[in-house]
Protein backbone atom coordinates (compact mmCIF):
# COMPACT_ATOMS: atom_id res chain seq x y z
CA UNK A 1 0.00 0.00 0.00
CA UNK A 2 1.42 3.34 -1.05
CA UNK A 3 1.92 6.09 1.46
CA UNK A 4 -0.51 8.99 1.18
CA UNK A 5 -0.07 12.73 1.62
CA UNK A 6 -2.59 15.58 1.66
CA UNK A 7 -1.31 18.89 0.30
CA UNK A 8 -3.55 21.94 0.55
CA UNK A 9 -3.13 24.54 -2.16
CA UNK A 10 -1.38 21.89 -4.22
CA UNK A 11 -2.11 23.10 -7.75
CA UNK A 12 0.16 26.13 -7.99
CA UNK A 13 3.55 27.48 -7.06
CA UNK A 14 5.12 25.88 -3.96
CA UNK A 15 2.21 23.48 -3.54
CA UNK A 16 2.61 21.98 -7.00
CA UNK A 17 6.33 21.41 -6.40
CA UNK A 18 5.59 19.62 -3.12
CA UNK A 19 3.05 17.43 -4.94
CA UNK A 20 5.58 16.66 -7.68
CA UNK A 21 8.26 15.80 -5.13
CA UNK A 22 6.11 13.18 -3.42
CA UNK A 23 4.77 11.79 -6.70
CA UNK A 24 8.37 11.05 -7.68
CA UNK A 25 8.67 9.06 -4.43
CA UNK A 26 5.66 6.95 -5.39
CA UNK A 27 3.28 8.41 -2.80
CA UNK A 28 -0.42 8.77 -3.48
CA UNK A 29 -1.59 12.35 -3.18
CA UNK A 30 -4.76 14.12 -2.13
CA UNK A 31 -4.42 17.45 -3.88
CA UNK A 32 -6.61 20.22 -2.56
CA UNK A 33 -7.18 23.37 -4.59
CA UNK A 34 -9.59 26.30 -4.47
CA UNK A 35 -9.92 27.91 -7.91
CA UNK A 36 -7.16 26.31 -9.98
CA UNK A 37 -9.17 23.47 -11.49
CA UNK A 38 -7.38 23.33 -14.86
CA UNK A 39 -3.94 23.44 -13.26
CA UNK A 40 -4.92 20.67 -10.84
CA UNK A 41 -6.19 18.44 -13.65
CA UNK A 42 -3.01 19.04 -15.65
CA UNK A 43 -0.78 18.14 -12.70
CA UNK A 44 -2.78 15.00 -12.05
CA UNK A 45 -2.50 13.79 -15.65
CA UNK A 46 1.18 14.63 -16.04
CA UNK A 47 2.30 13.05 -12.79
CA UNK A 48 0.16 9.91 -13.12
CA UNK A 49 1.61 9.42 -16.61
CA UNK A 50 5.17 9.77 -15.33
CA UNK A 51 5.16 8.11 -11.90
CA UNK A 52 3.52 5.32 -9.92
CA UNK A 53 1.14 7.62 -8.10
CA UNK A 54 -2.58 8.17 -7.81
CA UNK A 55 -3.74 11.76 -7.34
CA UNK A 56 -7.19 12.57 -5.99
CA UNK A 57 -8.39 16.14 -6.53
CA UNK A 58 -10.54 17.94 -3.97
CA UNK A 59 -11.89 21.44 -4.56
CA UNK A 60 -12.70 23.60 -1.58
CA UNK A 61 -12.52 27.05 -0.03
CA UNK A 62 -10.71 26.70 3.28
CA UNK A 63 -12.49 29.80 4.54
CA UNK A 64 -15.76 27.89 4.37
CA UNK A 65 -16.28 25.58 7.35
CA UNK A 66 -18.34 23.13 5.29
CA UNK A 67 -15.55 22.80 2.71
CA UNK A 68 -12.99 22.10 5.42
CA UNK A 69 -15.25 19.43 6.91
CA UNK A 70 -15.87 17.96 3.46
CA UNK A 71 -12.13 17.58 2.91
CA UNK A 72 -11.78 15.89 6.30
CA UNK A 73 -14.68 13.54 5.56
CA UNK A 74 -13.29 12.58 2.13
CA UNK A 75 -9.96 11.60 3.64
CA UNK A 76 -11.41 9.70 6.59
CA UNK A 77 -14.01 7.83 4.53
CA UNK A 78 -11.93 6.98 1.45
CA UNK A 79 -8.41 6.35 2.76
CA UNK A 80 -7.09 3.73 5.14
CA UNK A 81 -3.91 5.66 5.77
CA UNK A 82 -2.72 9.25 5.78
CA UNK A 83 1.01 9.54 6.30
CA UNK A 84 1.49 13.28 5.99
CA UNK A 85 -0.47 16.52 5.95
CA UNK A 86 1.06 19.67 4.45
CA UNK A 87 -0.80 22.86 5.33
CA UNK A 88 0.41 24.90 2.40
CA UNK A 89 -2.67 26.85 1.22
CA UNK A 90 -2.41 30.53 2.08
CA UNK A 91 -3.84 33.99 1.53
CA UNK A 92 -1.32 36.83 1.25
CA UNK A 93 -1.85 40.55 0.77
CA UNK A 94 -1.12 43.78 2.61
CA UNK A 95 -3.42 45.26 5.24
CA UNK A 96 -2.28 48.72 6.29
CA UNK A 97 -3.28 49.97 9.71
CA UNK A 98 -6.14 52.40 9.27
CA UNK A 99 -7.65 50.35 6.47
CA UNK A 100 -8.23 46.98 8.16
CA UNK A 101 -11.56 45.23 7.70
CA UNK A 102 -13.23 42.29 9.35
CA UNK A 103 -13.26 40.60 5.94
CA UNK A 104 -9.44 40.90 5.79
CA UNK A 105 -9.20 39.31 9.23
CA UNK A 106 -11.58 36.47 8.43
CA UNK A 107 -9.84 35.67 5.15
CA UNK A 108 -6.22 35.83 6.29
CA UNK A 109 -6.74 34.18 9.66
CA UNK A 110 -9.14 31.66 8.18
CA UNK A 111 -6.78 30.44 5.48
CA UNK A 112 -3.50 30.75 7.34
CA UNK A 113 -4.44 29.63 10.85
CA UNK A 114 -7.99 28.38 11.40
CA UNK A 115 -8.18 25.95 8.48
CA UNK A 116 -4.82 24.27 9.21
CA UNK A 117 -5.75 23.83 12.86
CA UNK A 118 -9.16 22.34 12.11
CA UNK A 119 -7.72 20.04 9.43
CA UNK A 120 -5.30 18.72 12.02
CA UNK A 121 -8.17 18.35 14.47
CA UNK A 122 -10.23 16.33 12.02
CA UNK A 123 -7.39 14.18 10.68
CA UNK A 124 -5.59 13.47 13.96
CA UNK A 125 -6.77 9.87 14.28
CA UNK A 126 -5.85 8.75 10.76
CA UNK A 127 -2.47 10.46 11.06
CA UNK A 128 -1.90 8.84 14.42
CA UNK A 129 -2.59 5.39 13.00
CA UNK A 130 0.39 5.76 10.65
CA UNK A 131 2.69 7.71 13.00
CA UNK A 132 2.33 10.46 10.44
CA UNK A 133 3.81 13.89 9.93
CA UNK A 134 2.31 17.37 9.82
CA UNK A 135 4.15 20.18 8.05
CA UNK A 136 2.91 23.76 8.36
CA UNK A 137 4.15 26.36 5.89
CA UNK A 138 4.82 29.57 7.81
CA UNK A 139 6.98 32.61 6.90
CA UNK A 140 10.37 33.94 8.01
CA UNK A 141 8.91 37.43 8.35
CA UNK A 142 6.91 36.49 11.45
CA UNK A 143 10.14 36.82 13.44
CA UNK A 144 11.50 39.93 11.72
CA UNK A 145 8.31 41.91 11.25
CA UNK A 146 6.68 42.91 7.99
CA UNK A 147 5.16 46.40 7.75
CA UNK A 148 1.65 46.55 6.26
CA UNK A 149 1.12 42.80 6.73
CA UNK A 150 0.01 42.73 10.36
CA UNK A 151 -2.93 40.33 9.94
CA UNK A 152 -0.99 37.94 7.68
CA UNK A 153 2.01 37.80 10.03
CA UNK A 154 -0.26 37.40 13.05
CA UNK A 155 -1.94 34.42 11.39
CA UNK A 156 1.34 32.82 10.33
CA UNK A 157 2.77 33.53 13.77
CA UNK A 158 -0.18 31.68 15.25
CA UNK A 159 0.51 28.75 12.93
CA UNK A 160 4.12 28.67 14.13
CA UNK A 161 2.91 28.70 17.74
CA UNK A 162 0.51 25.80 17.29
CA UNK A 163 3.29 23.87 15.55
CA UNK A 164 5.16 23.82 18.86
CA UNK A 165 2.08 23.21 20.98
CA UNK A 166 0.83 20.34 18.85
CA UNK A 167 4.29 18.79 18.64
CA UNK A 168 4.01 18.22 22.39
CA UNK A 169 0.32 17.34 22.38
CA UNK A 170 0.48 14.81 19.54
CA UNK A 171 3.77 13.17 20.51
CA UNK A 172 4.90 10.44 20.35
CA UNK A 173 2.62 9.36 17.52
CA UNK A 174 2.72 12.37 15.17
CA UNK A 175 5.57 14.74 14.36
CA UNK A 176 4.64 18.39 13.79
CA UNK A 177 7.09 20.79 12.15
CA UNK A 178 7.11 23.91 10.01
CA UNK A 179 8.93 25.27 6.98
CA UNK A 180 9.35 29.05 6.83
CA UNK A 181 10.08 30.30 3.30
CA UNK A 182 12.02 33.47 2.72
CA UNK A 183 12.34 35.18 -0.66
CA UNK A 184 11.13 32.37 -2.91
CA UNK A 185 8.64 33.85 -5.36
CA UNK A 186 7.11 37.20 -6.19
CA UNK A 187 3.65 37.75 -4.70
CA UNK A 188 0.85 36.30 -6.86
CA UNK A 189 0.20 38.45 -9.91
CA UNK A 190 3.42 40.46 -9.49
CA UNK A 191 6.59 40.34 -11.60
CA UNK A 192 9.74 41.92 -10.20
CA UNK A 193 12.24 43.64 -12.49
CA UNK A 194 16.01 43.21 -12.10
CA UNK A 195 16.34 46.21 -9.80
CA UNK A 196 13.69 44.85 -7.44
CA UNK A 197 15.33 41.42 -7.36
CA UNK A 198 18.71 43.03 -6.55
CA UNK A 199 17.05 44.95 -3.72
CA UNK A 200 15.50 41.77 -2.36
CA UNK A 201 18.67 39.66 -2.42
CA UNK A 202 21.10 42.29 -1.13
CA UNK A 203 20.48 41.14 2.45
CA UNK A 204 20.53 37.42 1.64
CA UNK A 205 23.94 35.83 2.39
CA UNK A 206 23.51 33.23 -0.37
CA UNK A 207 22.93 36.12 -2.80
CA UNK A 208 20.01 34.64 -4.69
CA UNK A 209 16.30 34.06 -4.56
CA UNK A 210 15.13 30.64 -3.53
CA UNK A 211 12.75 28.50 -5.55
CA UNK A 212 9.89 26.08 -5.06
CA UNK A 213 12.20 23.06 -4.99
CA UNK A 214 14.03 24.48 -1.99
CA UNK A 215 10.77 24.41 -0.03
CA UNK A 216 9.72 20.99 -1.33
CA UNK A 217 13.10 19.54 -0.32
CA UNK A 218 12.67 20.86 3.23
CA UNK A 219 9.14 19.45 3.45
CA UNK A 220 10.29 16.06 2.22
CA UNK A 221 13.15 16.03 4.73
CA UNK A 222 10.85 16.78 7.67
CA UNK A 223 8.29 14.17 6.60
CA UNK A 224 11.03 11.54 6.58
CA UNK A 225 12.79 12.73 9.75
CA UNK A 226 11.04 10.89 12.54
CA UNK A 227 13.16 12.21 15.41
CA UNK A 228 12.46 15.88 14.73
CA UNK A 229 9.34 17.60 16.03
CA UNK A 230 8.29 21.11 17.04
CA UNK A 231 10.91 22.70 14.81
CA UNK A 232 10.85 25.31 12.06
CA UNK A 233 13.30 25.18 9.18
CA UNK A 234 13.93 28.63 7.73
CA UNK A 235 14.49 28.30 3.99
CA UNK A 236 15.65 31.84 3.37
CA UNK A 237 19.23 31.80 2.13
CA UNK A 238 20.39 33.04 5.52
CA UNK A 239 18.28 36.23 5.53
CA UNK A 240 17.09 35.65 9.09
CA UNK A 241 20.72 35.80 10.28
CA UNK A 242 20.82 39.53 9.57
Amino acid sequence: MNKTILVTGGALRIGSEIVTSFAKMGWDIILHYRNSSEEAKKIKKNLEDLYETEIFLVQGDLNVDEDVQNLIDIVNKNYKNLDALVNNASSFYNTEIGNLTNANWDDLVGNNLKAPLFLINGLKDILMSTSGSIINITDVNIDMGSPNYSIYTAAKGGLAAITKSLAKELAPNITVNAVAPGAILEPPGVTWDDDKIKEVIKNIPLNRMGNEKDIANAVRFLVCAKYITGQTIRVDGGKSLQ
